[in-house]
């Protein structure tokens, strides 16, 4: 059994993610009681704060982004006692001499967030390592992007495993540690109605879309140099559509489910160089109006001419028993109508309607797992309407809701990054992803990649605010099915 941490390193500590998601997640545990008792948290960052100075850009970003009703005065006193501060140039050897003189014996457990640029990640693990910050009862937490392709991935990883071996690196997809993702193993192993359909028997087809309303939104610099397959399909698509696939693992612990999640991703029929016009689409947001405003288009933003997508859709195919014959249609993009990410699944319809004679048109079950922004589980069935039928039996669809704040009142719903943090202090990697899933991911990606170059394929111009391009609608609609808008 894994030893909780009594120390927590947090790299990036003044950034927008560690004000908006870390910090406050850090609190909420230790509000709760949580974290270790003696679980003392070292920020750092190039900024150059001292301890008390830290301590009021905590005090400040909580104020700002925890609820006021979820803000203990007493709480946040004593989770401010916790924190401490040193500022680290990555590129400055010496400056992880004074870390590690802050952080102190690693001997009772260490674990390390680290949220970086990939091109210091090099250094930064040699600073470690250097510095003895790398024993054995540390763990670090990578935080995305992990390379831009299979060979820079390659690079950061061998950098990290030089350094940590593999069952103390737990590289992060955020989008694991929602409450929902997590119910869809629960959803799918702990319900015997789902899984006797769950294959190409029973479910028609898949849809998994993550869409966003926003644009570039200060990610000028990182965004422009990945587009929307890099940025989105890579990892957080990939991993829905992993626990959406996966076989049913022995256990829930972390080698048994990540063994069946890379079955999945080694069984991607590949999109390459012959199958890239026709399983996939890219776009990129022309000017538009999105909540009813205007809004630039993506060079306006950028400020100059470029050719990254901001759209993606593809039509993917898994090459095993399971699923074979049935697609799974994923789709991203920015400034689209809504901020949305759910998996649509459509079952097969009835082998034979006793209703044709009386009337009544069927549909096939639908079930919808929703994960932003609300949480919910819906299941669409046919029900008979009320009445006597004189003029012909009519049957109209159904749903069966369970919205999860309703369903689970009492509980508090969490941030994602709550969850992670707490397995990265406790050492339990079952929701973060392992080296062979990534390279397996990047794997599919780069020959997608690959395919779009081979065929010269362009982004086509979409309006912001609209769902991407019309070839988007063609991509599912030259087999039948729609998109579930």
């Amino acid at each position: 059994m894994t030893s909780p941490s009594e120390k927590l390193l947090l790299f990036g500590a003044t950034g927008d993610l560690s004000q908006r998601m870390l910090l406050p997640s850090l609190y909420g545990l230790a509000a709760e009681g949580l974290l270790p008792s003696e679980l003392a948290i070292v920020g750092t960052a190039r900024t150059g704060h001292d301890d008390a100075a830290f301590r009021g850009f905590v005090e400040q970003a909580l104020r700002r982004f925890v609820p006021a009703e979820r803000l203990d005065e007493r709480a946040l006193g004593g989770f401010l006692a916790r924190v401490g501060y040193v500022p680290v140039d990555a590129s400055k050897e010496g400056d992880f001499a004074a870390l590690a003189e802050k952080v102190g014996a690693t001997d009772r457990g260490l674990s390390i967030f680290l949220s970086t640029a990939p091109s210091l990640f090099g250094a930064t693990i040699d600073g470690l390592a250097k510095a003895g910050l790398a024993g054995e009862g540390v763990r670090i937490g990578l935080e995305k992007p992990l390379g831009y392709d299979m060979a820079s991935s390659r690079e950061i990883n061998d950098a990290v495993g030089s350094v940590f071996p593999e069952e103390r690196i737990f590289r992060i997809d955020h989008y694991l540690g929602k409450e929902t993702v997590q119910n869809l193993l629960a959803l799918r192993f702990a319900n015997g109605l789902f899984e006797p359909l769950w294959r190409e028997g029973g479910i028609d087809h898949v849809q998994i879309t993550v869409s966003e309303t926003v644009g570039l939104e200060g990610r000028v610099g990182f965004y422009d140099g990945a587009g929307a397959l890099r940025d989105m399909v890579q990892n957080h698509i990939l991993q829905l559509l992993a626990l959406v696939a996966m076989e049913p693992p022995a256990r829930f612990d972390a080698a048994a489910v990540r063994d069946e999640k890379v079955k999945v991703f080694r069984s991607l029929r590949p999109i390459d160089r012959t199958t890239a016009v026709s399983h996939s689409v890219i776009g990129q947001y022309g000017p538009g109006a999105v909540a009813g405003g205007p809004v630039p288009g993506y060079v306006e933003e950028l400020g100059r001419p470029s050719d990254t997508e901001t759209f993606v859709a593809l039509k993917a195919n898994i090459d095993n028993w399971r699923w074979k014959g049935v697609p799974f249609y994923l789709r991203t993009g920015k400034r689209l109508p809504s901020r949305q990410s759910e998996i649509f699944i459509q079952f097969r319809g009835v082998p034979h309607s006793i209703f044709d004679g009386r009337g009544a048109a069927l549909q096939p079950n639908k079930l919808i797992i929703r994960l932003q922004p609300d949480e919910n589980v819906r299941l669409l069935l046919m029900a008979k309407e009320p009445g006597l039928d004189r003029d012909g039996i009519r049957l109209r669809e159904v749903p069966l809701d369970i919205s999860m704040p309703n369903a689970f009142a009492d509980s508090r719903r969490r941030i994602a990054y709550e969850r992670l943090l707490l397995d990265l202090v406790e050492g339990d990697q079952t929701l973060f992803v392992r080296r062979d899933e990534v390279e397996a991911q990047w794997a599919w990606v780069d020959a997608i990649r690959d395919g779009w170059a081979a065929n010269a394929m362009k982004p086509k111009t979409y309006m912001a605010g609209t769902w991407g391009p019309s070839a988007a609608i063609a991509l599912t609609e030259r087999d039948g099915v729609t998109w579930h808008d």
